[in-house]
């Protein structure tokens, strides 16, 4: 019997989400993780509502399903790609966490 997938990967795969690079939420570089997902949301053709919108909901969809299995080191560094994506995006920083 194969091991059934996980809802949030069937969700990433099928439903109007990003088209994400492989491993982007993997890297260490919150600059790099926000580029990545500002290139996908600006490239995609199954999102429906604005790039930046997109490209943020994925992120709070990672961090939000990762749950207290995220090492606190990785939340920094995704929560830091959350003000990068801003940038990225001409929007202002929100204040600190």
């Amino acid at each position: 019997m194969t091991a059934k997938k996980k809802w949030s990967a069937d969700v990433t795969e099928h439903s109007d989400a990003l088209d994400l690079e492989e491993h982007v939420f993997e890297s260490d570089d919150a600059k790099k993780i926000a580029a990545s997902l500002k290139r996908s949301a600006e490239h995609s053709d199954r999102r429906k509502a604005e790039p930046f919108q997109s490209a943020m909901s994925m992120l709070n969809f990672y961090i939000n399903r990762a749950g207290k299995n995220l090492p606190e080191e990785r939340r920094k560094v995704l929560e830091n790609a959350k003000d990068e994506l801003r940038v990225a995006f001409g929007r202002e920083k929100q204040n600190q966490h």
